[in-house]
């Protein structure tokens, strides 16, 4: 049983005043860097990878899901005549971790053709070429805006078939979504989320099992166990990550967080403490 507020929801805006598709996820993405050798990415296991090619147009490889065992990937290797300016393997964690499932295995992106990704690869390749006081700071936060920016050139691109991102680009289904992802403890019903995302019951419902590859109940439910997961992860008391998640009581909560992970969330909390 779901806990109640009846309180209004708010959402986070962009700049221009529009719904913010990202932020809420992105707040829960753990992006962790690890340079590789410039010369030989593939031999230093990178996932990203930054090409220049002779005419001097750079090109930027990234393979999220990408492992070790997968050093042999054949889309992050160079065109002909292309030299490595820079190599990192990028490695994300936390429930943000949805949006990097929901790309595509690859994306190649020529630069010349995205201003928005070169304002940030070009300070990049400074850090990775020049190093100075500071640099492996600067450059890890520079490819998490890279991570960042490229989750919205896909999202914008339609680069993905299925799944979250696929979502979020539905003007009308990404509203549901952003309802879900700021409000998890909010009493949702399909009848709410198909009047969030001004749609009727049925349309709503099937077009966010087409797009999204879930129910939209199974997608709440899945969502509000994930951030109550990594909550017992941290540390935080079950009870509290109960209320935190809007469950009526945390017998509710236990009940349902036994059926998807197969054990109680107090054995979480233990093994975290």
């Amino acid at each position: 049983m779901i806990r109640s507020t009846n309180l209004p929801v708010a959402y986070r805006t962009s700049f221009s005043g529009k719904l913010d598709r990202l932020s809420s996820l992105i707040d829960r993405l753990r992006v962790h860097v690890e340079n590789a050798l410039a010369d030989q990415p593939a031999n230093g296991f990178a996932n990203l990878v930054i090409y220049a090619d002779p005419s001097g147009a750079n090109r930027l490889i990234f393979c999220p899901s990408m492992s070790e065992e997968d050093q042999a990937y054949p889309e992050i290797a160079p065109l002909s005549g292309e030299t490595p300016l820079v190599a990192a393997h990028i490695s994300i964690s936390g429930i943000g971790k949805q949006l990097i499932n929901a790309l595509p295995a690859c994306i190649s992106v020529p630069l010349s053709e995205e201003p928005y990704l070169t304002a940030v690869v070009t300070p990049l390749i400074e850090e990775a070429t020049t190093p100075r006081c500071g640099g492996q700071a600067a450059f890890q936060r520079l490819c998490e805006v890279v991570v960042i920016r490229l989750l919205r050139h896909a999202m914008e691109e339609g680069k993905a078939d299925t799944g979250l991102l696929n979502g979020l680009a539905h003007p009308r289904i990404a509203a549901a979504l952003v309802a879900i992802h700021e409000a998890p403890e909010e009493s949702w019903t399909l009848e709410r989320l198909a009047e969030t995302a001004g749609m009727s019951r049925t349309q709503f419902a099937v077009t966010f099992k087409e797009l999204v590859g879930a129910t939209p109940m199974g997608y709440l439910s899945n969502w509000r166990l994930d951030i109550a997961r990594a909550e017992l992860e941290s540390g935080r008391q079950v009870k509290s990550v109960a209320t935190l998640c809007g469950f009526s009581s945390p017998a509710a909560f236990s009940r349902a967080f036994s059926r998807r992970f197969g054990y109680p969330p107090k054995q979480k909390r233990n093994q975290a403490a």
